[in-house]
């Protein structure tokens, strides 16, 4: 096929390009708008068969009543702050030990981060893995008690 006589070279050059009256094709309207404008409509077709999963939700979130939502305290942060926290008479030392209730603290479970120098007697409800090592290294230990 010849170059010249191609369909994308017909009537160029002239005032229309093919579309009757010079003002059919001018605007932005002939475009049909802007983004996914008319994907409800006149582009439906194609959302379907391009985009099918553009419009509504996936998925689910659980609710936070059935969630594991708790509060953490690290294990280095109670050794840390042992002498705070007797003043505060949330610990107490028993038979050289520290005795401390993280569920005082509005905690629930003790996380295994930090150093631990002192021996500790440590009561909540969940312990790491890392956090009971630590306690029971330093010569304490973890005592878990029922969530209420």
């Amino acid at each position: 096929m010849a170059r010249k006589n191609r369909k994308f070279r017909k009537k160029r050059g002239t005032r229309t390009c093919g579309a009757g009256h010079h003002n059919k094709n001018r605007g932005a309207g002939s475009r049909g708008g802007v983004g996914m404008a008319g994907g409800h409509k006149g582009k439906w077709t194609w959302i379907i068969k391009y985009a099918p999963d553009y419009f509504g939700r996936s998925g689910f979130d659980l609710p936070r009543a059935t969630k594991n939502v708790y509060n953490c305290v690290n294990i280095g942060d109670i050794d840390e702050n042992i002498d705070r926290l007797i003043k505060e008479g949330v610990a107490e030392k028993v038979k050289g030990k520290i005795s401390i209730d993280v569920t005082k603290l509005d905690c629930a479970k003790v996380l295994g981060s930090g150093k631990v120098s002192n021996p500790l007697i440590v009561r909540a409800h969940s312990f790491s893995e890392s956090a009971i090592k630590k306690i029971e290294a330093s010569g304490g230990e973890a005592v878990t008690i029922n969530a209420e």
